[in-house]
């Protein structure tokens, strides 16, 4: 896995996909996300370049892939998340995301 605090700012999540995140709170300590994908829609080559905590509120299916378009993750090959739920979530490459019929919306933060 290649240096994540090398990717260039870029592709930081609120540069690279600002239509899908939104910055709620920044200071020195934490800054929280708030995430929005509407269904079927394609999300930019992005990174989140620290771990975070994540809060799902709805939760849809997706395809993940990397800079060379490679699967990186098939949500229906894996379980899914329930409304409502925490979970914590380390840094990611580069990514795009494919969401399906339904749309997704989450919180995170992370430092």
């Amino acid at each position: 896995m290649p240096d994540l605090q090398q990717h260039a700012e870029d592709l930081d999540a609120l540069t690279a996909a600002p239509h899908h995140h939104i910055l709620l709170f920044e200071n020195e300590f934490v800054g929280v996300l708030d995430t929005r994908v509407p269904p079927g829609q394609f999300v930019p080559l992005h990174t989140h370049r620290w771990p975070s905590a994540l809060y799902i509120r709805s939760w849809s299916d997706f395809i993940r892939r990397d800079a060379d378009g490679l699967t990186i993750a098939d949500s229906p090959a894996i379980a899914k998340v329930p409304p409502e739920s925490a979970l914590w979530s380390g840094p990611y490459r580069p990514t795009r995301w494919r969401m399906s019929a339904t749309r997704s919306c989450g919180l995170s933060a992370s430092n």
